[in-house]
């Protein structure tokens, strides 16, 4: 699930996510003998990242064809009343939209520490990256998002 999750981030769509995380599986699978070191799923997220970087040299004349919508796509067990359901759909899209305008260096570190809760050496390892870098990226895609988001209220505090 994390290889997809992952794959969604930086495709921005389902399709070419399952494609990316498809492809990725069948390397990992060729080479699964080359797992050196003690971290399988640094290994498959960075084979799911060059993969990745591969398609979208190829596909850089190439328009995306679909959106993925996480709101319209999700099924919700307890439904929210109407307002907290808009509510709760214009912050996601706030929050969705602020993390894909972000550089794909930028977003690709947010992504993996805070949405798949990767530590900083993981993500230096999947991205190929000093672990200095991760740190200097990921303050510097949080300040972006909070200058296009704002900064949170706190809890009963008025906007």
């Amino acid at each position: 699930m994390a290889a997809f999750n992952y794959a969604r981030w930086l495709t921005r769509n389902d399709a070419d996510a399952e494609d990316i995380v498809q492809a990725a599986a069948i390397r990992a699978f060729r080479y699964f003998r080359s797992l050196r070191n003690d971290n399988p799923r640094a290994w498959l997220l960075t084979i799911v990242r060059n993969t990745w970087y591969a398609r979208a040299a190829q596909r850089a004349a190439r328009p995306r064809l679909v959106e993925y919508d996480e709101m319209t796509h999700a099924q919700p067990d307890d439904r929210p009343d109407p307002e907290a359901l808009a509510l709760q759909q214009q912050t996601a899209n706030r929050v969705r939209q602020a993390v894909e305008s972000l550089p794909d260096d930028f977003r690709e570190v947010i992504v993996l520490r805070e949405l798949e809760g990767m530590s900083y050496k993981e993500i230096a390892e999947v991205a190929g990256i000093p672990m200095g870098t991760v740190m200097s990226r990921l303050a510097r895609a949080r300040e972006r998002l909070l200058g296009v988001l704002g900064p949170t209220p706190l809890v009963g505090e008025a906007r």
